[in-house]
């Protein structure tokens, strides 16, 4: 049984203990040991995170310690796996650039706030996170972010849409969801979610599904071929670590 870890907390306007909710649901629906907390103090054991196969942090607008996301970082550099959507995870810790590294992305914007109606257009793809799933509408808030350039882009979304000072530059398509690898782990994205309402619509629900086991997965894959796993992780950032310690 795979066991995975929710953590939940920070600006309420998320919804994050609904959002948990739902991904427990879905975790519990494919047969995970599921732990739900909220409180940052759940990334406080090293080894414990070490043996996940899979962290979802639904964590807004907040501080961290570099120690905690040093452990974050070590397991999923170890072959656990990270996913998340919307601002609880690439908006989480606005002054930690290693967290933000490591999602692969952070939140600078959302033109027009909360009920922008727009397309979200699935990228030609042979990643089965996105066989078979259609471009579709949403109205929500349409994330413009900062984004890793190493990632694998799954989704897009076609700014500008509404009026603001970003208007005037070229249109440009922002990455609605992705993937990218942080070590051995597997970490997957999603923008979308800024109410529970708009992560149970069916092909967000079905993204996130995907994106969830998609990632939980790849420790199990990494056993399967022989890779010896080690909680040694890269210290190379120091610059970063220091600032935040």
């Amino acid at each position: 049984m795979k066991k995975a870890l929710i953590v939940w907390g920070g600006w309420d306007g998320h919804k994050p203990e609904q959002v948990a909710t739902i991904c427990k649901n879905i975790l519990l629906d494919h047969q995970f040991e599921v732990e739900v907390a909220d409180t940052l103090d759940a990334y406080a054991d090293a080894q414990k995170l070490l043996g996940l196969d899979l962290i979802v942090p639904i964590w807004t607008m907040d501080e961290i310690s570099q120690e905690l996301v040093n452990n974050v970082s070590a397991a999923v550099q170890a072959g656990t796996g990270l996913a998340g959507c919307h601002g609880g995870m690439c908006d989480s810790f606005r002054n930690n650039v290693d967290w933000q590294f490591m999602t692969g992305g952070q939140w600078v914007a959302h033109p027009g706030n909360d009920g922008v109606e727009y397309k979200v257009e699935i990228k030609s793809s042979s990643s089965p996170l996105v066989e078979g799933i259609s471009d579709f509408m949403v109205s929500t808030e349409q994330y413009y972010l900062h984004v890793d350039p190493a990632v694998e882009v799954l989704a897009t979304t076609r700014f500008p849409v509404v009026d603001g000072p970003h208007r005037l530059n070229k249109a440009v398509d922002m990455p609605v969801v992705w993937t990218k690898r942080w070590g051995l782990g597997r970490v997957y994205y999603n923008s979308l979610g800024h109410h529970a309402d708009i992560v149970d619509l069916p092909p967000v629900k079905e993204l996130m599904t995907r994106g969830l086991l998609w990632a939980a997965e790849g420790k199990q894959q990494l056993l399967r071929d022989g890779v010896v796993l080690s909680g040694n992780a890269y210290t190379g950032m120091g610059d970063n670590q220091y600032n935040n310690a």
